[in-house]
């Protein structure tokens, strides 16, 4: 088992309500592309609201905000499924008819959590900012950046 996983949080402003008829797209696709993602080899987690199977619902940042949350075992299992499912991908082609990342900064970010934990909307919000103070470094990256997980420290008995 790896000893640590990779966190991503990614958001946005949805260009209209979920219930627009020009948000139908994502919408019709959304079931589908989170079942995908939860059966992808090196899935380990997502966020969903209370009762529901996706995200959409929930607004931590701000009432107009959208969040996506999830864990994979590594950086190529989430780069694997972000760029080679098929659904996945016809939906992050469309995602400026939907989504708008204006006066965000950056809407992205990626960090390593040790593995059986989950991390926080608190912690991905300190990320994201990070990422934004910072730029790209080994505690808040890209998959455009990406950095290796921490070395694993051994105890050295004698």
């Amino acid at each position: 088992m790896a000893d640590y996983h990779l966190a991503q949080l990614n958001v946005a402003y949805p260009r209209a309500p979920l219930d627009s008829p020009s948000m139908a797209g994502f919408v019709d696709d959304l079931t589908l592309i989170n079942e995908r993602a939860d059966a992808a080899p090196g899935f380990v987690w997502r966020l969903v609201g209370e009762g529901t199977g996706d995200a959409t619902s929930l607004r931590p940042f701000g009432p107009d905000l959208m969040v996506n949350m999830s864990v994979w075992e590594s950086v190529e299992a989430l780069r694997d499924f972000t760029y080679r499912d098929g659904t996945h991908l016809e939906s992050l082609r469309r995602r400026r008819e939907w989504f708008s990342h204006e006066g965000l900064g950056s809407h992205l970010v990626l960090w390593w959590i040790p593995a059986g934990t989950l991390p926080t909307l608190d912690e991905a919000r300190e990320r994201l900012a990070l990422l934004d103070r910072d730029g790209p470094g080994p505690d808040a990256f890209t998959l455009r950046e990406p950095f290796a997980a921490p070395a694993v420290q051994v105890a050295v008995t004698e």
